[in-house]
């Protein structure tokens, strides 16, 4: 049996890259929303509550509150209770990697 330069028979290998490509293409599906985007861009700076994200962002609260619930559900996001409120910060280190890659190739321009 032949194995691949990085040690792993050709089948395996395949393996590995298809369950990969899977992730990958999940997590990308959840950040091709332009709300969901820019939830995430402004999580990056900190846990926030709904009413903060709603005036930060710019979303309506029901648009905002289903797209929150799409990042849960994909474990982009955690939740903390505190009282009434709930905060929201990120909970994916793939996710917040693409979003700081994203920001350097988009947001971050210096020509005005």
């Amino acid at each position: 049996m032949s194995t691949s330069v990085v040690g792993f028979a050709p089948n395996d290998l395949a393996k590995k890259m298809q369950q990969a490509s899977l992730q990958a293409s999940q997590l990308l599906k959840s950040l091709s929303h332009p709300d969901r985007l820019l939830l995430l861009c402004q999580l990056t700076q900190g846990e926030y509550c709904v009413s903060e994200l709603e005036h930060l962002v710019g979303v309506g609260q029901p648009s905002l509150s289903q797209q929150l619930g799409i990042l849960r559900k994909d474990e982009l996001v955690s939740t903390r209770r505190d009282g009434k409120q709930i905060y929201y910060s990120i909970a994916s280190d793939d996710a917040l990697a693409v979003l700081q890659l994203l920001y350097q190739r988009f947001c971050n321009q210096t020509d005005a």
